[in-house]
């Protein structure tokens, strides 16, 4: 049994390798530790002290326990595994051991207390998630306890769920309603405590959190009809008189700390109608979008209703106390033969029928924009002639920062068919700093080579600090600007700028600032590869 641990070990990184043989490169060096380590501990009500360890974790393979008593550690067994040990009475101080795939392990201790005594002065305190429907959790602590059980009262769900003497165990019911939770609190003794308490599972009736926060678009590939992201189409009327009140239906405008949404309550059908006369052509867009959080809804059919051809459905499932991200394409509209050039109005229908209340937020139109997906051109300039900044073809100078701290647009590294690049989002302006300044006295050009979906302009700066080193600090500390009008979207474009074309830009020995920005300002996302000056 020594060798178990080494030969489950073995047969692991087997399996692992097996179902990997595709990559080549599999880097065991950067898996962690196995994390989140403790361990069920009961024990059997006959005063015998037979204790079981059914431990648990994450990024496991195999466990072993001390178990605090002097007495020799047991052999490693497989997750999901128990152990059993029979303890004197007494408090010990056990150790769940963990092994991951790389052999990595890690060590908890547990305090596990075994007394012949029946727990006494049993506390129970349940209470209702604030954020999932019907989610009840109870947490008991007793004295001389080990462990307990909890019956949560609910018709066929007769077995217990178990904790540690002062742990919490959580429930979601089926249904909501009032029931009756039974505690058993344990110890090694025959003799066990109890406590029974009616207890009421409610519905959460709202989000507690906002929707997600839809992502940084052009004007031009965005058509809002409610959110507070982007400039909604004016004039909307979000609860037309179509009769829903007689349908038991409402609406209201839900504040959640600042954050509105829209709230059908009780929802058969609801329409959202643009103003008198306004029609917005989608015809362009690819997708229709909104978040929609509900407690007790199933579905939700979204109609577009065009002037000219009526209306079509599509039918999305709702995931229950959380936001449902739905995405539909507008060919699941026009496959059905609708017009999507003069659309006036949206229809939402639930399933079950005025059976439940829902939340809407962010309902905006979007064209689903390129994505880059090859690799810059390979540079044909010898490394002689060049000093670079940012290459997989040459090696590279020393860089102080790829986004200074003035800078609002997000960095990302990351590489594109192979091909290591800078992404920057929400672009307004950023700059890079080299560690030391660069003498570009002998270069002739400055390249870079540059993609954007979305960008309509592209500035560059060359900031030279002069031989102070600092800026305004004296020499030529001046921002020397090109800007580059209606660049390519969708593709690489590669810029190769002689020096002389920044005015001003005279002595170039002392180059400390590269500055990119665009538009629109702090709204796109470019991506940018091979920085080099060269001759």
């Amino acid at each position: 049994m020594k060798k178990l641990h080494y030969i489950l070990s073995l047969v692991v990184l087997a399996l692992f390798f097996s179902c990997s043989s595709d990559d080549s490169n599999i880097d065991l060096e950067g898996v962690s530790a196995p994390s989140n380590i403790s361990a069920l501990t009961t024990v059997t009500q006959d005063n015998s002290g037979k204790v079981t360890f059914l431990p648990k974790g994450e990024g496991v393979t195999q466990y072993k326990i001390n178990y605090g008593d002097g007495s020799p550690e047991s052999d490693y067994f497989p997750s999901g595994g128990t152990v059993t040990h029979v303890y004197k009475e007494g408090t010990y101080q056990s150790k769940i051991i963990a092994m991951g795939i790389t052999g990595k392990k890690t060590e908890v201790t547990q305090e596990v207390l075994v007394s012949f005594k029946a727990p006494e002065n049993l506390v129970v305190v349940i209470t209702n998630d604030l954020s999932v429907s019907k989610k009840v959790t109870v947490k008991a602590t007793a004295d001389f306890a080990l462990f307990y059980d909890v019956y949560f009262g609910e018709a066929g769900k007769p077995d217990p769920i178990s904790a540690n003497n002062g742990e919490s165990v959580s429930y979601t019911y089926q249904q909501a309603g009032v029931y009756t939770i039974r505690v058993v609190s344990k110890s090694a003794a025959i003799k066990t405590t109890e406590k029974s308490q009616e207890f009421e599972a409610k519905l959460v009736l709202n989000p507690t959190t906002s929707a997600p926060t839809p992502p940084n678009r052009a004007a031009g590939n965005v058509i809002s009809i409610y959110g507070s992201k982007y400039t909604n189409v004016a004039g909307t009327n979000y609860f037309p008189d179509w009769g829903q009140a007689g349908q038991g239906s409402s609406w209201t405008e839900f504040d959640l700390n600042g954050d509105k949404m829209l709230n059908y309550i009780k929802l058969s059908y609801q329409g959202i109608a643009l103003a008198d006369n306004v029609t917005v052509d989608v015809s362009g867009m690819d997708y229709i979008h909104m978040d929609v959080w509900t407690a007790d809804l199933q579905k939700i059919e979204t109609s577009l209703i065009s002037k000219t051809n009526g209306e079509k459905p599509v039918v999305k499932d709702l995931t229950a106390n959380q936001w449902t991200s739905i995405d539909i394409p507008i060919s699941a509209f026009t496959s059905q033969g609708l017009t999507v050039a003069d659309i006036f109005q949206l229809k939402f229908v639930g399933t079950p029928w005025a059976g439940g209340t829902v939340f809407i937020d962010n309902i905006y139109f979007y064209k689903d924009v390129e994505t880059l997906s090859t690799a810059a051109p390979t540079p044909a300039v010898p490394a002689a002639n060049v000093i670079s900044l940012f290459s997989d073809a040459y090696s590279n100078i020393a860089i102080q920062t790829w986004r200074t701290d003035w800078s609002a647009a997000t960095l990302e590294e990351t590489a594109v068919a192979g091909n290591a690049v800078k992404k920057y989002s929400d672009l307004n302006f950023v700059g890079i700093e080299p560690v030391t300044t660069i003498d570009a006295t002998g270069m002739t050009h400055f390249h870079v080579d540059v993609w954007s979906s979305d960008f309509t302009e592209f500035r560059i700066k060359l900031v030279d600090f002069g031989a102070n080193g600092v800026y305004n600090g004296g020499g030529d500390d001046k921002e020397h600007e090109l800007k580059f009008t209606a660049p390519a979207q969708g593709q690489w474009v590669s810029l190769d700028i002689p020096l002389s074309d920044f005015t001003g830009l005279t002595t170039r020995a002392h180059i400390a600032q590269l500055i990119y920005s665009g538009t629109p300002t702090g709204s796109h996302t470019i991506y940018i590869d091979n920085v080099y000056f060269h001759k």
